[in-house]
Parts: structure tokens; C-alpha cells; sequence
């Protein structure tokens, strides 16, 4: 896969971490202290779209052969145009093509991303009792529940 592409106006390609789009991660991890601890040993991938950052994504190694998706992130404006499911769909197939088995996500264990991530064939694989309450200083919302458990999905090649 080359270093980026060009699909429907979107372009995709792989940035340094410093100039990863701290704020539009935040979306998806709240934790600025967190986002920051993993970024320096991660891939930062940058959906852009006449200009504008409609999307990122941050991949860490693991171990051989697999990675962990730490972050997929689009502004509230953007969403629900294709572009977070066209960015993921990059990630995996340019994981796949560098030779990895398998790609990672932890999730809550309801909302909208879980979904997302099983319409892409990433399937569960076990689950992280109480980390979000143990990883993370406040309480996780969404949609007015909390979050408790991490859901671990494995998407393997």
C-alpha cells in the first residue's frame, strides 16, 4: 500500500506523531495524559479532505505480527460520511500489506464503536473488567451510561 491515497477526496497518510491532531484524538480517549503516553511508541495515520483533518487514527505495535488501534477519531461534523469506516479500513489493509496477523481494539461495551468495529470483522476476544474505572481519574460517559469494562476485539488476517 503506498504512503497514502486518494479516494472520494480523502486523502490518507501516515504523519509524524508530533504532529498527531491531539485535540481530535480526544474525542475518542478523554485522557490527554494517556494519549500522550502512547503516541510516542505508535503510527499516526491523518484522514484529510479539501485540507481539512476529517479523521485520525493511532496504531501501536504489540508484538510480532500484531498491533493495537489505540485511537480512531472524527470531528462530530464529519461524521457519519464514510470517513472514520474509510480510514480503518486503510489502517487494516496497510497493516495487512507490512505482513501483521492480527489488529486489536479495546472499546466500552456498548455505543456506537463496538458496532463499528464488528461491521468490520473484528470480533471479541475478552473483556477488561473495570478499566475504565481504574485506568482513567473520572468517570467515562456515554449517552449518559458509564463505562466500566473494556471489550477486547481482535481482527485477524
Amino acid at each position: 500500500m503506498s504512503g497514502n491515497i486518494k479516494n472520494m477526496s480523502l486523502r490518507i497518510q501516515e504523519v509524524p506523531v508530533s504532529e498527531a491532531p491531539i485535540e481530535l484524538l480526544l474525542l475518542a480517549d478523554p485522557s490527554e495524559e494517556k494519549v500522550r503516553s502512547y503516541l510516542p511508541r505508535s503510527q499516526c495515520f491523518v484522514a484529510s479532505s479539501h485540507g481539512a483533518v476529517v479523521g485520525a487514527g493511532v496504531v501501536q505495535p504489540l508484538r510480532a505480527g500484531a498491533h493495537e488501534l489505540m485511537n480512531i477519531a472524527v470531528p462530530p461534523r464529519h461524521q457519519k460520511c464514510g470517513h472514520g469506516t474509510a480510514l480503518l479500513k486503510w489502517m487494516v489493509a496497510f497493516f495487512r500489506e507490512s505482513g501483521a496477523t492480527q489488529l486489536e481494539v479495546g472499546t466500552g461495551t456498548f455505543g456506537y464503536q463496538l458496532a463499528f468495529y464488528q461491521r468490520h470483522g473484528f470480533r471479541a476476544t475478552r473483556i477488561d473488567h473495570d478499566f475504565f474505572v481504574n485506568n482513567y481519574p473520572e468517570p467515562v460517559f456515554e449517552n449518559g451510561m458509564q463505562h466500566f469494562d473494556m471489550l477486547r476485539l481482535t481482527l485477524r488476517y
